[in-house]
């Protein structure tokens, strides 16, 4: 398992430091990642049975006004692109690298800054305990095509306008924060 260094949790503390920030109203959530940081020094492997950080994709077409969701396939909800960091301590760049494997868009991008922050539970699955999924949400902007292409991971890839997003109570309510926070972002 890999340990991330002392430069690197010092970069994912500032990271979070600019998050918090730019959205006081997150600092609960906020405590419970850097308490999660300082606990588990593997915290970006998979294989940390108790959970790990995840980094996720709140991936926006061109106009601004749609997010592309995947229809999980083992959770079987619509949410949005991410997964594993697999040891890498860089979560924007896990981030855009799930929203590429997942979505096949190229030519994406992805701001440095976190967007949101969501810990959930993972239930258990065949032979994997259930665990806890750190999430760290980055904006990544399609810059090109927006024609996607289904990977293994998802039943269904699916344009959504943000609005519907918003204020649709089917959705996961974390899809729902981050469609109002996009909307106020973006509507300013």
């Amino acid at each position: 398992m890999a340990v991330i260094d002392p430069a690197q949790r010092a970069a994912l503390l500032a990271l979070f430091e600019r998050y918090a920030d730019a959205v006081s109203a997150d600092a609960e959530s906020l405590r419970g990642f850097c308490s999660f940081l300082h606990a588990h020094p593997h915290c970006c492997e998979r294989s940390l049975a108790v959970g790990h950080f995840t980094g996720a994709a709140w991936l926006v077409d061109r106009q601004g006004g749609r997010v592309l969701l995947t229809h999980h396939r083992k959770l079987g909800r619509w949410l949005q692109l991410g997964g594993h960091a697999d040891g890498d301590p860089d979560l924007a760049r896990v981030a855009l690298r799930e929203a590429q494997e997942e979505s096949g868009l190229r030519g994406l991008t992805v701001e440095p800054d976190v967007f949101d922050l969501d810990r959930h539970w993972i239930p258990e699955h065949g032979a994997e305990a259930g665990h806890w999924h750190y999430d760290v949400r980055f904006v990544v902007h399609a810059t090109h095509d927006d024609r996607f292409v289904v990977s293994e991971e998802s039943h269904a890839l699916a344009w959504r306008a943000v609005d519907e997003i918003a204020h649709d109570a089917r959705h996961d309510e974390s899809l729902r924060r981050m469609a109002l926070r996009w909307l106020a972002r973006t509507r300013g």
